[in-house]
C-alpha cells in the first residue's frame, strides 16, 4: 500500500486541501492520502491555532466520506519540534509494509534542499508535487529527479488565514470549508 503524507496545521481544513488531496488519491499511484495534523510547536505564540485535538476533529469531520483521505495525529506523540524525517522514520517502523511519500505545493519544493536529510527523504521516498501560484522559480535540482512526480492538480489559492481573518471580520466563508467543518467551526464560535 502507498500513502501519500500531507502534511498542515489545517487550521481550518478547506474545500482546497480536500481538491488537491483528493485529485492526488484519485489521479497517481497513491492508495491513500493522510492528513498529517502537524502539532503546535510549544515555542512558538500561535494564539490563533486551534488546539491539535479541535484541528484533528476538523479534519476527520472533513474527510469521513472519503474513503481515500484519512486524518492522521501520528506527530502528536513525537517529539517536538519534530523534523519530517523522523516522522517518516517513525511510520516507516510502525508500518513496514507501507510504502510513504510527501505530498507538497511547488512552494515548497523550493526550499526542500534546506530540510534536515532532505537527500536521504529522496533516497527513500517519492514526493508528489502540486502547482501553486508562487512567485519566482522552483528549485530545478529538482525537476528531473525520478523520485519528484509533478501532479497537475486543480490549482487552489485559497488559504486557512485568509478564511480566519474572514471569519474574525464577520463574513461569510461557508462556500469555502467542507458542510461537517463549517457547522463545527460554527458552532464552537472558533476564530470569531
Amino acid at each position: 500500500m502507498k500513502i501519500g503524507l500531507y502534511f498542515g496545521s489545517f487550521n481550518p481544513i478547506h474545500i482546497g486541501h480536500l481538491v488537491i488531496a483528493n485529485h492526488i488519491a484519485e489521479h497517481s499511484d497513491l492508495n491513500q492520502v493522510w492528513f498529517v495534523v502537524t502539532p503546535h510547536n510549544p515555542f512558538k505564540n500561535k494564539r490563533s491555532l486551534l488546539d491539535n485535538y479541535q484541528r484533528l476533529e476538523m479534519v476527520y469531520r472533513a474527510t469521513k466520506d472519503y474513503n481515500k483521505l484519512k486524518p492522521s495525529d501520528i506527530e502528536f506523540s513525537l517529539p517536538q519540534p519534530n523534523y519530517t524525517i523522523n516522522t517518516l522514520t517513525y511510520l516507516q517502523e510502525k508500518y513496514p509494509d507501507y510504502e510513504f511519500a510527501l505530498i507538497m505545493g511547488e512552494d515548497n519544493l523550493k526550499s526542500f534542499h534546506k530540510w534536515k536529510n532532505y537527500e536521504l527523504i529522496l533516497e527513500n521516498h517519492d514526493l508528489y508535487v502540486y502547482p501553486r501560484i508562487s512567485k519566482g522559480d522552483i528549485e530545478t535540482q529538482f525537476h528531473n529527479h525520478n523520485k519528484v512526480h509533478f501532479i497537475d492538480a486543480p490549482n487552489m489559492e485559497l488559504s486557512s488565514t485568509f478564511i480566519r481573518k474572514s471569519i474574525k471580520a464577520g463574513k461569510n466563508v461557508r462556500p469555502m470549508l467542507p458542510e461537517f467543518v463549517w457547522e463545527y467551526l460554527d458552532e464552537m464560535n472558533f476564530y470569531k
